[in-house]
């Protein structure tokens, strides 16, 4: 199965597991099971499966074919090249390809000169207005190409404007200077190619970055873009293997995530390139083999993570239908090994986040169902008792469920009284993990940073504000925990005093922020708090890359962590409230029907009738429920093999 049958079967998948989640949000509200609550976790389920992406990583030194290979891997099935692919440097800016179908094609372009401010690309995306925007005639393939061409444009600048904007006084650009003091920049700072491919429109997002000297000047490639990619592709020359400025790299940015290599494929490019017609295939397989053992050694990877390929040969032989050229540039076993190992991670990703959401969804409405069951039985077995009785007993049985009611209502007073330090207790934690605590840390800490006076107090003005950050964690944890507590406590009151049925109180971890938070930590130690950085460059400068680079990712978590728990929040007192309100409804039902049996306005066995088919078509609901739920976990169980397959072009 190739990689573009296998991402076909991966977003039908998606799909079949979308249309199953929306038949069960459907039956809900068909028999009036929802709420304002479960409206917005089945919208946030599809908004998550409607915005999934596959995001793969291209990294590689300038002319090693990266963006040829993109072409062979991804849109040989197209029949010609989408990325322009030439001797020399064609991509100056990190670019990503993706389709947004609301969206015209086009390319669009961040100016250079947005590095001065301190914003990040993310947050640019949301300025359609700061970016230049060029379209693309997807029927004229040429036309097209140049528009794409964009992304090689370079510009001269002052060498003082390209250390303002970020670039090292000392790197790649600086050498280049010319007769006037003038040095070579990239014209743009980011590109978003949109374009409406088959793979692209089923959610694949290619992230291809500029030659290995640029990777460090673009703070959001190393500490988002490229931590956040599910794959990346190390792409190496064959005759040369990893050179120096290579390991540089892998070390620095890529092969450090953990203890995992997992979706880091290295791949040894132009093998063509040994194609020596004075040797025997045995021989030149033996040379290739040689260069894909050093490089595992050098790496520290299993020699089955190294690909060598002829990107060009491959794509070649897709276009022109030439298996054997395509067997002979191992193009195929790279496609696999991305087919097999990058796919199914990406689908268990999607299926734990899946069930574990839906599965907490299930059970609240099946617990609301079975209470419904039970306060129905209840009110069947009081009837049943009322046969052959006396008024009197009508009178007794009357006043007992009375006596009910009144205990429920005294139950609510405590529960308004809890939901009231529930609200107390809520904003103390956002109070920890709000943005205005974090806000002051930031002040506090540039001010710190910028009135330093020795490379000592900047450095320990960066460790107290990771300090700061992880001390707030840990005091939103210990809120966390009392509001848990609390929650499950007041719970286990209703379940044991009123019968509700309620599931323990889901939790809410941080544990995701305390990773992300010592990743940045490490960049750091090791791109701006060292000896080196501290002593060769100006206080104000490093103030402001720790703030452009760091401090924005930090705000970037802590801005996730918020919208996680005020999930958390409405989700931990809404099934509850829900509950609580369906056993009023309960009580008072009872109560109105012993009074028309009282009363005479209704026979007896009428209304042991009438509850009688309330039953069955309750029963029939559960039924139906838990149909509609096994249909949802038989798609989730299922893998992308088991699902139908076309082609994707």
């Amino acid at each position: 199965m190739t990689l573009a049958q296998q991402f076909a079967a991966y977003s039908e998948w998606r799909n079949r597991l979308s249309g199953s989640l929306a038949d069960f949000h459907r039956r809900l509200a068909d028999n009036e099971l929802g709420d304002a609550q479960t409206d917005l976790r089945f919208e946030r389920l599809f908004e998550k499966l409607r915005e999934d992406r596959l995001n793969v990583a291209f990294v590689a030194e300038f002319s090693r074919g990266k963006s040829e290979l993109i072409n062979a891997v991804f849109f040989a099935y197209h029949g010609n090249r989408m990325l322009p692919s030439t001797a020399g440097r064609t991509t100056m800016c990190p670019t990503e390809l993706m389709y947004d179908s609301g969206k015209e094609p086009c390319i669009e372009l961040l100016p250079i000169e947005t590095r001065a401010s301190e914003i990040g690309i993310a947050d640019y995306k949301r300025y359609p207005a700061e970016w230049t925007s060029l379209p693309l005639d997807v029927d004229a393939p040429d036309a097209m190409q140049e528009t794409l061409r964009s992304v090689s444009e370079v510009r001269r600048v002052p060498r003082e404007t390209a250390v303002r904007l970020g670039f090292p006084e000392d790197g790649e650009h600086a050498a280049n200077a010319d007769a006037d003091g003038l040095v070579e920049i990239p014209r743009w700072r980011h590109a978003v190619i949109n374009y409406p491919h088959p793979l692209l429109q089923q959610g694949l997002v290619i992230l291809d970055t500029p030659g290995l000297n640029a990777i460090g000047t673009e703070p959001e490639l190393t500490l988002s873009l490229l931590p956040s990619a599910h794959a990346i592709l190390f792409i190496l020359a064959a005759d040369t293997g990893v050179t120096q400025s290579d390991l540089t790299v892998w070390k620095e940015h890529i092969g450090q995530r953990g203890d995992s290599t997992r979706g880091r494929i290295v791949v040894l490019n132009k093998i063509d390139g040994l194609w020596d017609g004075l040797k025997s295939e045995e021989e030149i397989s033996a040379e290739i083999d040689r260069q894909v053992q050093e490089s595992a050694q050098t790496l520290g990877l299993p020699a089955d993570q190294i690909f060598p390929v002829s990107a060009q040969k491959g794509l070649v032989a897709r276009v022109n239908g030439d298996e054997a050229l395509l067997e002979r540039s191992r193009l195929p076993a790279l496609e696999h090994a991305l087919s097999f190992e990058l796919i199914p991670a990406k689908q268990d990703i999607v299926r734990e986040s899946t069930e574990a959401e839906f599965a907490d969804i299930h059970a609240r409405v099946r617990g609301l169902l079975e209470a419904r069951l039970a306060g129905l039985r209840e009110q069947l077995g009081e009837m049943a008792e009322l046969r052959g009785k006396n008024k009197g007993v009508v009178e007794y049985m009357m006043g007992k469920v009375r006596v009910e009611k009144e205990e429920f209502e005294t139950g609510l007073q405590r529960f308004y009284a809890v939901r009231s330090v529930f609200s107390q207790l809520s904003n103390r934690l956002f109070g920890r993990l709000g943005m205005d605590s974090l806000r002051a840390l930031t002040a506090s800490t540039r001010q710190a940073m910028l009135d330093a006076t020795f490379s000592r107090t900047l450095s320990d003005a960066m460790r107290r504000f990771f300090a700061e950050a992880r001390r707030s964690l840990k005091e939103s944890e210990t809120e966390i925990g009392e509001i848990t507590q609390m929650i499950d406590a007041i719970q286990r009151k209703f379940v044991v005093e009123h019968g509700l049925k309620l599931s323990n109180p889901a939790t809410l971890s941080l544990n995701r922020c305390h990773r992300e938070i010592d990743r940045l930590e490490q960049w750091c130690d090791t791109h701006l708090n060292t000896v080196f950085q501290l002593m060769t460059h100006q206080k104000r400068q490093l103030t402001q890359r720790f703030f452009d680079e760091v401090a924005h990712q930090v705000r970037r978590l802590f801005e996730s962590a918020n919208r996680d728990a005020e999930s958390w929040i409405k989700a931990l007192i809404a099934p509850m409230e829900t509950q609580i309100r369906e056993r009023q409804i309960q009580l008072k039902r009872r109560l109105e029907s012993i009074k028309r049996i009282h009363q005479a306005t209704d026979t007896l066995e009428e209304r042991i009738n009438e509850l009688l088919h309330v039953e069955c078509q309750l029963l029939d609901e559960m039924r139906d429920v838990d149909n509609a739920a096994q249909a949802v976990r038989r798609v989730l169980r299922a893998r992308t093999a088991e699902t139908p397959l076309r082609d994707a072009a």
